[in-house]
């Protein structure tokens, strides 16, 4: 198991320990990063709205039967984030594909590097590997004023969650005036975590002028709902509503939209659980420059791909592999999670200052 490549197989959800021929290692990867998977009040009222809902809506959204709920959670997440209309689907991917092809033939799509393939329009759109994303900014100022197209449509990530880096959008005021610009921003690793609240990113850039904004996230990752969301003008809204895509597409599982929407202090608990978890492993790196991390966000990346082995053989588990082609170098990360303890942090902090690279 000590190899990156190498797949490791379980029949049991990790949370904050997984056990591995009959031996339990702490879990320090994936994305849950609220633990919601395994909190028992999320649970509770999962069971409440599959009793209430069934396990699954086989039906389009666009049928003439409308179950109250969808509105309902989009209502929501438009005021929680601050956008003026959101829009359910069944995944982030989903989301993004739609958002994507709905947009295709208005204008130049620009894809920033690391963007996810779910924005991608076909694989022609893959960014370049080893593109640097403050290169790419500098290239974007430089070329958009000259670029014939009147509407760009520029694709990018709120923040790169394998190097464990805030993006600054300062440089979207940079943008030329005499363009119509729509910046779609992929918030997923951002999402219930960042932001006010954890509303992500849209109230952060919500204020920009000059651009048309829109936000898209998977809603799996941070608030553990198997759904997808995007975020933008009303006008926008309605244009997906209207799609191919949107119409012929299965919805979220209501079931854990009614979940969602009585769950607003179970993220905000494990939200500040995160954070104090968080602010406590950092607190306790006698070398916090082995990693590259940024406030409040539970990912700590590192070059030092021993590392991976090295816990794996005190009973750590972090994230380790190859990326974004068998061929790269492991990404090495370290990620919490609200359901660690003290008392995993202290041991994962002590094993980590003990490290010899």
């Amino acid at each position: 198991m000590s190899d990156p490549n190498q797949v490791v197989y379980t029949d049991r959800l990790p949370g904050r320990s997984l056990v591995l021929d009959g031996v339990e290692h702490l879990f320090c990867s994936g994305t849950s990063y609220l633990g919601i998977a395994c909190n028992k009040q999320f649970r509770q009222y999962l069971v409440e709205g599959f009793c209430y809902y069934g396990t699954n809506y086989s039906s389009s959204r666009n049928s003439n039967l409308q179950l109250q709920v969808f509105e309902e959670a989009e209502n929501y997440l438009a005021a929680y984030t601050g956008a003026e209309a959101a829009l359910t689907m069944s995944s982030g991917y989903l989301a993004g594909q739609t958002l994507a092809h709905s947009l295709q033939g208005s204008g130049r799509f620009i894809y920033a590097p690391g963007t996810h393939p779910a924005l991608w329009r076909s694989p022609a759109d893959a960014p370049h590997p080893s593109h640097d994303y403050d290169a790419w900014v500098a290239w974007l100022l430089q070329e958009t004023p000259v670029m014939p197209e009147k509407h760009l449509v520029i694709v990018t990530n709120s923040l790169d969650p394998l190097q464990a880096r805030k993006y600054n959008f300062s440089w979207v005021s940079a943008l030329p005036q005499n363009k119509q610009i729509t910046l779609i921003v992929d918030d997923s690793h951002g999402f219930g975590v960042t932001g006010q609240d954890g509303a992500g990113i849209y109230g952060q850039l919500g204020h920009l002028q000059q651009v048309r904004l829109v936000v898209i996230s998977s809603m799996g990752k941070a608030l553990g709902i198997p759904a997808g969301i995007i975020l933008g003008d009303q006008q926008l809204i309605n244009r997906l509503r209207a799609s191919s895509f949107f119409g012929g597409a299965s919805p979220a599982i209501p079931a854990y939209l009614y979940a969602f929407l009585r769950s607003e202090e179970v993220f905000a608990e494990a939200r500040r659980q995160l954070f104090h978890n968080i602010s406590f492993f950092r607190q306790r790196l006698d070398r916090p420059e082995l990693f590259r991390s940024f406030a409040d966000y539970p990912v700590f990346s590192t070059d030092e791909q021993g590392l991976y082995t090295y816990l794996l053989e005190h009973g750590i588990i972090i994230s380790s592999f190859r990326y974004p082609t068998p061929s790269d170098e492991p990404i090495t990360r370290v990620i919490l999670s609200s359901l660690h303890t003290s008392e995993d942090l202290e041991r994962l902090a002590l094993l980590i200052n003990n490290y010899k690279h």
